[in-house]
C-alpha cells in the first residue's frame, strides 16, 4: 500500500498538462473551429496558427466571392471568446494560414470562429470532410517555446502544452 500512495505521490507532482485542443465542424453555409482550454489550468498568452497547407486536399479559406473558392463564401466571424483576443485576425480569400493572438485562455474556456473553407483538389470542393482536413497543423508559439499537432480523421487536435504550476 505504501507503494501505491508513493506512486501517486509522484505522478501528482509531476501536474497536469494544460491541453489546447481544436475542432472543425463542417458547416453549411459556415464551417466552425473551435478552440478550447480542456483541462484545468490557465493558459498563458500565446499565438495559435491553423495552417491548412499541411493537409493534403489544397484547402483554403474562402472569404470572398470573388477569388480561389467556389460558390458560397463566408468571412471570418468570431463567435466567442473575443475577449480571448488581442486583436481580430485578418483572412484573406485563398489563406491557407490564420493566426489568432491569444492573450491567455483559463480552464474550459474557448475562443470559436466561423468561416469557409473549400479545397482545391476537385471532389466536392464545398464539403470538407475529416479525411480532407486530416493533416492541418495547429501551433502554438508561446515565449519560450513552439508546439504543433496535426488534425486527425476526425477533425481534431490536441496540443499538450505545459504542467500546471499551481
Amino acid at each position: 500500500m505504501l507503494r501505491v500512495s508513493a506512486l501517486a505521490l509522484i505522478l501528482n507532482a509531476s501536474g497536469a498538462l494544460a491541453d489546447m485542443d481544436l475542432r472543425f465542424d463542417e458547416g453549411a453555409p459556415k464551417d466552425r473551429f473551435t478552440l478550447t482550454n480542456s483541462d484545468t489550468c490557465p493558459l498563458p498568452a500565446m499565438e495559435l496558427t491553423i495552417d491548412l497547407s499541411t493537409a493534403p486536399a489544397g484547402l483554403i479559406f474562402d472569404v470572398t466571392g470573388s477569388g480561389a473558392g467556389v460558390q458560397v463564401y463566408q468571412p471570418f466571424e468570431l463567435v466567442a471568446g473575443a475577449e480571448h483576443l488581442s486583436r481580430t485576425p485578418v483572412v484573406l480569400d485563398g489563406d491557407t494560414a490564420i493566426v489568432l493572438s491569444l492573450t491567455g485562455l483559463g480552464p474550459g474556456q474557448s475562443v470559436a470562429f466561423t468561416i469557409d473553407v473549400d479545397d482545391t483538389g476537385g471532389e466536392s470542393e464545398t464539403i470538407v470532410s475529416g479525411s480532407e482536413i486530416a493533416g492541418a497543423t495547429l501551433r502554438a508559439a508561446l515565449s519560450d517555446q513552439t508546439l504543433e499537432a496535426r488534425m486527425g480523421t476526425d477533425a481534431n487536435a490536441t496540443i499538450p502544452l505545459a504542467a500546471c504550476t499551481s
